[in-house]
C-alpha cells in the first residue's frame, strides 16, 4: 500500500494508541464525577488541554474540546453571530465546506455573506478584505490558515490585523496546519482557531476550538457544565488524551521532518517527467510541507485516481469531504484554472510514513497511468493532430 492521502486523515501514531487504551478500559470513569478515579481522569483531561494550548501558545482556559474541525468552525461562526446579533460574515471562496456550507445555510436564514476571491496561487488580497468589512454589521471574518486542497498557507497575521482594526473577531480554520507547521495564536492575531486531531496522528472524532478571552461567544450546547459551561456533554476522554499526545509528538518532530524534501522531489519529478501538467497552489514556504496538487491535462482526475487505486496508490481528487462529487473543485475553480484543468486534478498529501523511495514507486505507477488515459482521450488525440 502506498498511502498519499494524509490530508484526508493520518494513521494513528502507535505511541498515541498506547496512551489512549487505558482510558478505553480501566480508566473509564466519568470526569464529572467526584470520587478519586474520576478526579484522576479529570486531571488527565486538564493535562492534555495544557499540552495542546502550549503548542499553539494559548492559555489552557481558552481551549474548548469539540468532536472535530467541522464542529469547531460551526460553533465559532454561529456562536459569534448569536452573541453579537450582527448579521454579516466575510470569508473566502476557497474555504473548506465546514465553513462554506455554514455560510450558505445562514444566507437562507437572512444573514449576508461576502465571499472574497483569491489570486491564482490561492491568496486573499488584503485590500479586498478591507473593502468587505461593514462597520457595525460584520460579525466575523473566517479565512483558513492552510488550504486543504492546494496547500496554500495564507498570510493570516496581516488579514487578522485588518479585522482587528475594525473590531471584528477573526476565525481561522487551522485543521490542515496544526501539527505540520508552527502555529501561534498570538503571532497570527486571531480570536478563534479550529484544529482536528486526526490530521496529525491523533484519533478521529476529537478536535478543539481556541477562543481568545473577551471574544463574544454563545455556548454551543446546553446541558451539563462541561467545558466551562460552553459545550455540554461527557468528554471524549480517550480522544482528548490522544490528541494531546499526538500534537506533542508532531510539534517535537516538526523541525526534523523530511516531508518538505520529499514533497519537492515529487513536484520536480512530475513536472519534468510528465508533460502537460500544472502545479496548483503556492510554492516553497507558502505551501504546506506535505501537499502536492497537480492538474493533468486531457484526462479526468477521477479516472486517474481509480487507476492508481487499482495499483495500491491512494490519493485524492480534492477534499475528502466532497471526493464523491462530480463537479470541479470549488477551490480550483476559484484559482481560475478552468474546468478542464480543475477536472484533471490529483492531490498527493504526504505524511510521516512516506519515504523518498515512495516517490520512485509513485512515478512507476503514475506515468504509465497518465499515458494510458491520454491515449484514450479524444481531447488528447485532437491536440496531437493540431501539433502535426
Amino acid at each position: 500500500m502506498l498511502y498519499l492521502d494524509h490530508a484526508a486523515t493520518s494513521p494513528l501514531l502507535p505511541e498515541v494508541l498506547d496512551v489512549m487504551l487505558p482510558f478505553l478500559c480501566e480508566n473509564f470513569h466519568n470526569p464529572s464525577s467526584v470520587y478519586k478515579p474520576a478526579r484522576m481522569v479529570r486531571a488527565t483531561i486538564d493535562e492534555a488541554r495544557q499540552k495542546i494550548a502550549a503548542v499553539v501558545n494559548a492559555a489552557p482556559d481558552e481551549l474548548f474540546f469539540t468532536s472535530g474541525g467541522t464542529e469547531a468552525t460551526n460553533w465559532a461562526i454561529k456562536g459569534v453571530l448569536a452573541a453579537t446579533g450582527k448579521r454579516h460574515i466575510v470569508t473566502a471562496q476557497t474555504e473548506h465546506h465546514a465553513v462554506l456550507y455554514v455560510c450558505r445555510h445562514l444566507e437562507k436564514n437572512g444573514y449576508t455573506v461576502t465571499y472574497l476571491p483569491v489570486c491564482g496561487e490561492g491568496f486573499v488580497n488584503p485590500a479586498d478584505l478591507e473593502k468587505a468589512i461593514r462597520p457595525g454589521e460584520t460579525a466575523v471574518v473566517a479565512i483558513m490558515l492552510a488550504n486543504n486542497e492546494v496547500g496554500t498557507i495564507q498570510p493570516i497575521a496581516g488579514l487578522s490585523e485588518i479585522a482587528s482594526r475594525h473590531g471584528v473577531p477573526f476565525l481561522t480554520d487551522a485543521v490542515q496546519a496544526v501539527g505540520h507547521i508552527p502555529v501561534d495564536v498570538e503571532d497570527l492575531g486571531v480570536q478563534m482557531l479550529a484544529l482536528s486531531a486526526h490530521k496529525f496522528g491523533g484519533p478521529k472524532g476529537v478536535g478543539a476550538l481556541f477562543v481568545k478571552k473577551g471574544t463574544p461567544m454563545y455556548s454551543l450546547l446546553q446541558g451539563g457544565a462541561q467545558e466551562r459551561n460552553r459545550r455540554a456533554g461527557t468528554e471524549n476522554v480517550a480522544g482528548i488524551v490522544g490528541m494531546g499526545a499526538a500534537l506533542e509528538i508532531s510539534a517535537r518532530d516538526m523541525a526534523m521532518s523530511k516531508i518538505p524534501t520529499i514533497r519537492d522531489e515529487l513536484i520536480r519529478r512530475i513536472s519534468t517527467e510528465i508533460p502537460h501538467v500544472k502545479l496548483n497552489g503556492a510554492t516553497g514556504a507558502s505551501r504546506l510541507p506535505g501537499n502536492v496538487n497537480f492538474s493533468f491535462r486531457f484526462i479526468e482526475g477521477e479516472a486517474l485516481l481509480y487507476n492508481l487505486d487499482l495499483q495500491g496508490c491512494f490519493v485524492s481528487t480534492g477534499s475528502a469531504c466532497s471526493s464523491a462529487a462530480l463537479e470541479p473543485s470549488h477551490v480550483l475553480m476559484a484559482l481560475n484554472i478552468g474546468h478542464e484543468l480543475a477536472n484533471g486534478a490529483i492531490r498527493f498529501s504526504l505524511g510521516t510514513g512516506n519515504t523518498p523511495k515512495d516517490i520512485d514507486r509513485v512515478m512507476e505507477i503514475l506515468t504509465p497511468a497518465v499515458e494510458k488515459l491520454r491515449n484514450l482521450s479524444p481531447l488528447y488525440d485532437d491536440f496531437l493532430k493540431g501539433e502535426k
